[in-house]
Parts: C-alpha cells; structure tokens; sequence
C-alpha cells in the first residue's frame, strides 16, 4: 500500500525580503538623483565607488586617492 510522507505539506508562507542598501545611497530632489561624486571621465550618470581611502569607477576604472592626515 502506499505510505503517506510524514512532514509540511501545501504552500510556504511568504516572507518579506528586506531592501536592497543601495537604495539608501541615493537622493531626489526635484529632477536631480544626489549622490557622492561622479566620474570626471566618464561624465554624469556613473557614479564613483567609495572604498576606505579611495574613489573609483567601475566603467573606465579611474581611482582617485585620498591624501593622508
């Protein structure tokens, strides 16, 4: 005969994810998205990563340095 599975049956119940944290890093006023700096290269729209002492475009791959205190 056949045994029934022995456990959870039916649907899992929906979780909600949490936001993404690049969501955070961005500002609108009026027309204009604020954020950190963007590329001198590359020009409006791509904007530089932050690392500990340094700035840096993954399109062209600039990197600018910090000067130490």
């Amino acid at each position: 005969m056949a045994e029934k599975k022995a456990g959870k049956t039916g649907k899992k119940k929906h979780k909600n994810k949490p936001t993404s944290k690049k969501y955070a890093k961005y500002k609108i006023e009026g027309n204009k998205i604020i954020r950190g700096k963007t590329c001198p290269r590359c020009g409006a729209g791509i904007f530089l990563m932050e690392a500990n002492n340094r700035l840096y475009c993954g399109n062209c791959h600039y990197t600018s340095f910090e000067k130490k205190q």
